[in-house]
């Protein structure tokens, strides 16, 4: 009976489809003509990594030469450096910037008043407006040896001349811009968790910790492990503009990572194919990460992943 109705369905949706097409190529055609022009068509610029391109000659009159820079960027001896790099940057950074907005989300579903309740928000969203360059110059200002957390401490310490330090202010300031904002999918998922449920538990004497598993934590799960799952994915993907605007010549041990390694060789050197070839390898990594965290999601989740 239900795949009759699904079937029946079905048909009714593909009838009025084909009556209305002219509705959906007017409304869905711009977006997939933008789709395609700007996310398809560039992925045949993979092709300068197994080249040696030359900008006279274009991408089809280029020499072919496979696999060459793949295998200069692996036997490179700076390769591991820049690759641990990346991984403890975005590693560690989803270690304690994961559950941020999560508990921020649970923390403001605590707040009885609406309007107190509001203003908190505001104060955690404003941060996420502030573009990336300009929170560098406000973690610039507040470290330098003259700023306000050398006042406060007593001391005249540059700290982003520590290599030691990078990673410490790369991800705390990142969770400081991105935690609230982060937290609006969770709070919105929160307001679906049954009020009677609550109210029940608080007459049964449930403490906060016992609400939050048993009423709280049901709403948000599923949404908890799609975000873990596409962050994780994404471990290599690495923000260049914050790295490289925080990075100097004196904590480079700890700030150059992929990302900056391939701006420098393709726009600096003018090396298109090497660079080329070194991010289409951190995609290859993102992309193997991605399917290897949604099965091992899928396994401790009752089978539950993206």
């Amino acid at each position: 009976m239900n795949t009759k109705v699904r079937d029946n369905s079905l048909h009714n949706t593909l009838i009025y489809i084909k009556q209305h097409w002219q509705l959906y190529v007017f409304f869905l055609g711009p977006a997939l003509i933008l789709t395609i022009v700007f996310r398809y068509i560039p992925m045949g610029g993979i092709l300068i990594a197994f080249q040696k391109y030359n900008p006279f000659k274009g991408i089809l009159g280029s020499e072919w030469v496979g696999l060459k820079y793949f295998k200069q960027f692996l036997s490179s001896p700076d390769f591991m450096q820049y690759l641990v790099n990346t991984l403890k940057l975005s590693v560690f950074g989803l270690l304690w910037g994961f559950p941020m907005p999560i508990i921020l989300a649970l923390l403001l579903n605590r707040v009885a008043s609406s309007k107190v309740k509001q203003k908190i928000q505001l104060v955690l969203y404003m941060p996420n407006f502030i573009s990336v360059i300009v929170l560098c110059g406000m973690v610039r200002i507040l470290l330098s040896v003259t700023g306000p957390f050398n006042m406060l401490l007593g001391t005249n310490i540059n700290f982003l001349t520590i290599p030691a330090a990078f990673r410490p202010i790369y991800i705390i300031s990142g969770i400081w811009q991105g935690a609230g904002w982060a937290s609006i999918m969770y709070t919105a998922a929160l307001s679906n968790a049954s009020k009677e449920l609550k109210e029940a538990a608080q007459i049964d004497g449930a403490n906060i910790w016992q609400q939050i598993k048993a009423v709280e934590w049901p709403a948000i799960k599923d949404m908890v492990v799609i975000q873990f799952i596409l962050q994780a994915g994404n471990i290599m993907s690495v923000g260049f503009e914050k790295a490289y605007a925080l990075q100097s010549d004196m904590n480079l041990a700890s700030s150059e990572i992929i990302a900056t390694y391939v701006y420098k060789k393709g726009l600096l050197n003018g090396d298109y194919s090497y660079s080329t070839a070194v991010g289409l390898f951190n995609t290859i990594v993102n992309v193997i990460l991605l399917i290897a965290v949604n099965k091992v999601v899928e396994k401790l989740n009752d089978g539950q992943g993206l």
